[in-house]
């Protein structure tokens, strides 16, 4: 069921209601303008990749068409749990979030950002727990996975591995050639890792593969 969420002059924004396995989750897809206009070539090198931002309230993803230089996002939005949920159904329902957008978008390659925390360990615990689960669906659909640092992220998409958030946002903006910047920042991440791994040509992209 595709239930209208909001909408603006420049987007729109759709609440998705999934049931698979008794489990209901969210996921909400933002689109702009250029939504419909991703239309290329299929050229020697063709993939669509599938960034993900990990986390367990907020779960970023990207999904993006690269034909031999050229990048365009196919999509991209963030799959929600609700913050009562008990925390094994909130790792169910990230799971079939995942399972919906391999059966919706047939993914070549996915891709995570890092995660990386400095203080607070039950959340690093928490985020780690929704990555895993995602991973293992992805794992389960046999697909290559890799992950990139923050830093790596960053220096791939503006130059500098110390660039601002809102440096990447922009970046990401331009390279995908979005109308405006994708919200929130866990879109954009998910987008810019995606961007990140794209732009790494193989074989050195296999220096990224989780193993």
């Amino acid at each position: 069921m595709i239930v209208p969420y909001q909408s603006s002059p420049v987007n729109t924004y759709f609440l998705y209601l999934h049931t698979l396995a008794s489990v209901e989750f969210t996921i909400v897809r933002q689109r702009d303008t250029m939504y419909n206009k991703c239309i290329m070539w299929k050229a020697d090198i063709y993939l669509v990749i599938l960034g993900i931002d990990p986390g367990y309230a907020i779960l970023g993803y990207g999904v993006i068409e690269k034909s031999g230089a050229r990048l365009c996002a196919l999509d991209y939005g963030v799959i929600e749990t609700k913050a009562k949920t008990p925390f094994p159904e909130r790792l169910h329902r990230l799971y079939d979030g995942a399972l919906g957008l391999i059966e919706r978008f047939s993914p070549d390659q996915t891709v995570f950002e890092e995660l990386f925390f400095n203080r607070n360990v039950t959340t690093a615990l928490q985020v780690g727990a929704g990555r895993g689960v995602v991973m293992l669906a992805m794992q389960q659909a046999a697909l290559p996975l890799y992950e990139y640092t923050p830093m790596q992220i960053k220096m791939a998409v503006t130059g500098n591995g110390h660039a601002e958030k809102e440096q990447v946002q922009h970046m990401v903006r331009v390279l995908l050639n979005l109308a405006q910047t994708p919200r929130p920042d866990d879109v954009a991440d998910a987008l810019a890792v995606a961007v990140c791994h794209a732009n790494t040509m193989s074989p050195a992209a296999e220096g990224f593969r989780i193993k």
